[in-house]
């Protein structure tokens, strides 16, 4: 049971070590890929897309302390962790956003390549081998599933706060 839980930490590993070697210069051109694409995208959120390699590093180890904690919970209940069960289907369902944010752009974006490589087959094999060995599956918990769909945009938040500190300093501000 160990191979399937601490999988959960090693897959992510791999797929976010290819997210942290690109996004940053990635992130870069990001802007002008999406404007040629969603022409009517918000420029709030085409401004926020650059992502410095200090941004990413801190995004991606925030992430990495929730994953670990996932892996740990399931290693230490067999399983059967509500916890790594439900970090383990995001995990997997997440590979539809890195497919589909390739396909409207129709080109690479960070995540690509370890998608159908390692989080998909990681993710069916996973559940797949709890299921042979007799581990309950539990029924979806809306509320820990929107708490974990929260933990990427809270670690990227996070992430950029010293920019947004600075942006905020930067301002002018208006006297009466």
């Amino acid at each position: 049971m160990r191979g399937i839980t601490w999988g959960l930490l090693a897959a992510w590993i791999v797929h976010d070590l290819e997210e942290l070697l690109t996004m940053p210069s990635w992130s870069q051109e990001a802007p002008e890929q999406v404007r040629a694409v969603l022409p009517h995208a918000p420029a709030a959120v085409l401004d926020q897309l650059p992502m410095s390699r200090a941004e990413a590093t801190t995004a991606i180890g925030l992430t990495g302390l929730v994953m670990a904690a996932a892996a740990a919970s399931g290693a230490r209940t067999g399983g059967r962790s509500k916890f790594f069960q439900a970090s383990l289907a995001g995990f997997g369902l997440h590979a539809g956003t890195h497919l589909a944010q390739s396909a409207v752009l129709r080109r690479y974006t960070p995540g690509l390549v370890t998608t159908p490589l390692v989080v998909i087959p990681y993710s069916v094999w996973a559940r797949r081998r709890l299921k042979r060995s007799g581990v309950p599956i539990h029924p979806s918990d809306a509320r820990l599933n929107l708490l974990l769909a929260a933990v990427v945009p809270a670690a990227h938040a996070v992430a950029r706060l010293r920019r947004l500190r600075r942006a905020a300093a930067d301002r002018p501000t208006m006297e009466l």
